[in-house]
């Protein structure tokens, strides 16, 4: 089974903000579980590799993105446990050239020096993915795998990600957790404890996510912040790229950009604007996902923006 390299510690932050307010702020650091596999997905993955094994596959197929953690992580994961990996990738184009996406694309890189076999499609056909006649093509291709949904999320991954929370997280008020696919938040609220508040910071513009966590979860503690996806998926600005250089600045605290650096950028403006009340305890779930870091600067040194720092 996957191994853990570290154990996740919960960082509080002291800065005059909080003092001001009077709330305590921590971040769940589940980046430090793994190296290439870190937060989310070495939960979500975890019991999902233990099945695949129990069940005689010798190769995991995935979905994702030319800059996915999810494909990432899942080649490092399968490299690591003694699986072929096989990422479907969104953009039939980056694979016209492949070295020289090899070349610029650190994400597809590394993903194919662990191993995995880089299946391009177009972004047409990849709205398909969930498509029993896809599926079945991809099994006339590449015969027996076994099946890991895009972002990871199923219920095997809502399993893994209710282990996040441990009993020395009772004392806090609030847990947020940026949102992909929703697996993650689903396995919070799942193993939350009775007087919590689940808060939901979703990366993207959506209309699905709250019908996609219902799914898995049997509370009710919890809602969705919408206000603070910069415009949409793996969308920044300078606003959001001096925060996260900032935070690491002050906390040496990482953050991605995808993902965690807007759910801390929506917390603090929620602190500042006196949506939680005084004495608030909130944790705030790292889920990991810095890889991503180099690719996003690829993309901020073409616009000519500030880098983040990595």
């Amino acid at each position: 089974m996957l191994k853990a390299q570290q154990q996740p510690y919960n960082q509080f932050l002291n800065d005059c903000l909080l003092k001001k307010k009077e709330i305590i702020l921590a971040v769940k650091r589940e980046d430090l579980l793994h190296e290439h596999i870190s937060g989310n997905k070495f939960r979500k993955l975890y019991y999902n590799i233990i099945a695949a094994k129990q069940k005689g596959y010798d190769t995991l197929l995935t979905f994702g993105g030319a800059y996915s953690n999810h494909i990432a992580a899942t080649a490092a994961a399968g490299n690591e446990y003694g699986l072929k990996t096989i990422g479907v990738i969104r953009g039939d184009e980056l694979g016209k050239n492949l070295q020289k996406t090899l070349d610029e694309n650190p994400t597809l890189r590394f993903a194919a020096q662990q191993g995995m076999h880089l299946y391009f499609v177009s972004r047409t056909a990849y709205r398909n993915k969930t498509n029993p006649d896809f599926i079945q093509n991809l099994f006339k291709l590449f015969g027996h795998f076994y099946l890991v949904p895009e972002g990871g999320t199923n219920e095997l991954a809502v399993k893994g990600t209710e282990e996040i929370l441990q009993p020395e997280d009772a004392e806090f008020d609030y847990v947020c957790s940026a949102i992909g696919t929703g697996g993650t938040i689903a396995g919070i609220i799942n193993s939350s404890f009775l007087h919590q508040k689940i808060l939901g910071f979703p990366a993207l513009k959506e209309n699905f996510l709250h019908q996609n966590i219902q799914k898995y979860v049997h509370k009710t503690n919890w809602q969705l912040i919408r206000d603070y996806n910069f415009g949409g998926f793996a969308k920044i600005d300078r606003k959001l790229v001096e925060f996260i250089n900032m935070v690491y600045t002050l906390h040496q605290l990482p953050l991605d950009p995808v993902y965690t650096g807007k759910m801390l950028y929506g917390i603090i403006d929620l602190i500042k604007k006196d949506y939680f009340p005084k004495g608030s305890k909130i944790l705030a779930v790292h889920t990991g996902g810095l890889q991503g870091k180099q690719g996003m600067n690829i993309k901020l040194h073409k616009k000519q923006l500030p880098l983040l720092k990595i």
